[in-house]
This record gives C-alpha cells, structure tokens and sequence, in this order.
C-alpha cells in the first residue's frame, strides 16, 4: 500500500480521468470536487446500504459495469467474493490498482467483458449488481435476461428512467387494431436515442417506469423495493420470466445453458 501522499496523489492523476470519488487510505480522494455534485457514488450508497444483507460472507457477487470498483469495494468489505465486469481498461486498471490500496486483490476478480458475455456461462450469482449500465446497452432485454436467470437472492436494478409513476393496469392483451393504450403515459415503453443523450453516444434507451417494471417481470424477477429514484431491489421469480417460453434466448444462450436454467428455477 501507498503511504505518500504526494506519491499517492501523483498515481491518482495517472489513471485519470476518473468517475467513482473512492475515499483511499489516509484520507486521499479521487475524485472530491464530482460533476454530479456531492460525494458520488458514496451518496448514492448511503441511500441504497441497508437494502443489502450487512452480513454477505458466503455470497458471490456480480457487478456488472464496475468502473473503477466503489461498490464492489463496499460488498467486498461485508464479506462477499466479487466478479467486477467492465468493457473499459481503463476503469479496470483504476479498479485494480485501488484494490489494492484497500487489501482488496483477493476478493475481488476484475475482468474486461460485456454482460452479454456471460450468455454460455451457468455460473450463479446470489446477488447481481446492475446499476448506471442498463441505458447503455443496445440489446436491452437480452442483457438483462442473462443475469436475471443467473441471480440466486436478489438484484439491485438501476436505469435512466423517463418522467412519471404511471402504470396502466390493463396490458394482458389488446386487438391489433386497439393501439391507443400504448399511447398512454403508464403503457410499458421506451424511448430510443439514435444519437446522442447528454452527450453521450452509448446512451441508447430511456424507459418508463412501468417499462422497467415489465421488462423485471419478463425477464422473471420481482420488485420488492425502491431504495431510491430509480433504483429496483429484485429477488428471482421464474413464474414470470418469458425465456421459459421465448426461443430467442435459448438461440443465444444455447440449449445447454437454457435447459439447466430450467432445471434450477
């Protein structure tokens, strides 16, 4: 571990830019004065914490987009052994080297890959991280079908979300030719960005809040809170989960992966 400050702050700038403000050893941050304003993402901790198990010795964690590691970190430290995805190198070098600021090398795996990535995988999670990254992905409902069927416990659920609560209750089925309804504020919808979002090219989908509660359902979880704005803690309920019927998925997945999915639900 650093123990120079100067040195320390030196090694800091050298991986920048930086998105997580991580609190370092001594005091030290990375990011203190951040765009967002406060102390991001340990303010958006503090509202989401007690929604998780104090106590997570025994569970495998997955974080899926971990940037440079705040929450891994943080599930690290109550007791979890944690996967940290990410497609950037340059966050995960910024993860890696803080891991081992914090003595945290050996409970935490960091590995450059797409959440899609995990698709010929079994491997099972107990709990799922799945925050800030949702909007980002082309292929929404594939990248969250494929940690969905992966999470034992529970899944913490966050995504850029369009104005509004509503939920129009009646969406079991319509007449092709009755399409009003998907007109209305609370039909489960989303908004494609074709260009740019904020700024940023990768920002590809902003869904209703009834549209991320229907794609939870599809992709067979259940909410069972809301911590905080557009955040969704869910626990696995199969009962719902459309890949049991839909043959897309198991054309991605492959027949193998599907069939023991089956099996375990």
């Amino acid at each position: 571990m650093t123990t120079n400050t100067e040195d320390l702050r030196r090694q800091v700038d050298a991986l920048g830019p930086r998105f997580h403000n991580l609190h370092l050893p001594g005091g030290l941050q990375t990011v203190p004065d951040h765009f967002i304003g406060g102390d991001f993402p340990r303010f958006k901790w503090d509202q989401i914490k007690d929604s998780v198990p104090e106590d997570l010795s025994g569970w495998r964690v997955l974080d899926v987009g971990c940037n440079a590691g705040f929450y891994s970190f943080e599930l690290a430290r109550r007791g979890a052994s944690v996967l940290a995805l990410d497609v950037d190198p340059h966050y995960l070098a910024q993860a890696r080297w803080a891991a081992q600021q914090f003595g945290l090398q050996d409970r935490v795996e960091f590995r450059q890959a797409q959440v899609y990535e995990l698709a010929r995988s079994t491997e099972q999670f107990d709990l799922v991280w799945f925050m800030g990254v949702f909007y980002h992905l082309r292929y929404p409902l594939l990248a969250l079908d494929i940690p969905a069927q992966r999470t034992r416990r529970m899944m913490m659920f966050q995504t850029l979300s369009l104005p509004g609560k509503e939920v129009y209750t009646d969406t079991a089925d319509h007449p092709i030719t009755e399409r009003a309804p998907l007109l209305d504020p609370g039909w489960p919808k989303m908004a494609f960005i074709e260009h740019r979002f904020s700024g940023d090219p990768t920002n590809w989908w902003v869904a209703n809040h009834a549209g991320i509660e229907a794609m939870l359902r599809s992709s067979g979880l259940q909410v069972t809170g809301y911590p905080a704005d557009e955040i969704y803690v869910c626990v696995p309920n199969p009962a719902t989960a459309a890949w049991k019927w839909d043959t897309q998925y198991r054309s991605v997945v492959g027949e193998r992966v599907a069939e023991e999915e089956a099996s375990t639900a």
